[in-house]
């Protein structure tokens, strides 16, 4: 199973692929989409979009997982990063690559046991899970390949589930 795990901005989108084999989390591919701070929101989001559409076609990620829009105390960012998230959400369902979203609570619980954890406890775990030898650098990489992470875990135990129910 390829994962295509996102942390979804305007800015800067990190971007994680890895492959769960068995028990094993391999990295693929991670970095990140930068787009210019003055540029017309609308280039941004299509610059945002046409880059990730490369990348599915690129490397063809099973399922796509991003972090959920949470409220924000400013709601300007809030409202572009939402705006972001349909454009990342839109590349995925016109590829036909079901999407998972996950708050961030349930990443951090995911991949270090501790919905609270700090930032650097997921990033350092991140870097274990997969074997880096250092933290994806920027954090949004690092967010990404926990998305990622979280949901490597979460859709063998899900499908497990909707195998018992449909028994």
């Amino acid at each position: 199973m390829r994962v295509l795990g996102i942390d979804p901005g305007i800015a800067i989108v990190g971007f994680g692929f890895i492959d769960k084999q068995g028990h094993k989390l391999v990295p693929v591919q991670y970095g990140s989409i930068q787009t210019e701070a003055n540029t017309d929101p609308a280039v941004r989001l299509q610059e945002v979009y046409e880059a990730t559409v490369h990348l599915i076609d690129k490397y063809k990620p099973d399922s796509m997982a991003i972090e959920k829009l949470f409220f924000n105390k400013n709601v300007t960012t809030a409202i572009t990063v939402g705006q972001a998230r349909g454009v990342l959400m839109l590349a995925a369902v016109q590829k036909g690559i079901a999407i998972a979203e996950y708050t961030p609570l349930q990443v951090k619980q995911a991949v270090v046991g501790y919905g609270k954890a700090e930032k650097k406890q997921v990033q350092e775990m991140v870097r274990m899970f997969l074997r880096l030898s250092a933290v994806p650098k920027p954090d949004d990489v690092a967010d990404a390949l926990a998305i990622a992470i979280c949901h490597a875990h979460s859709a063998g135990l899900t499908q497990k589930l909707n195998g018992v129910e449909k028994r």
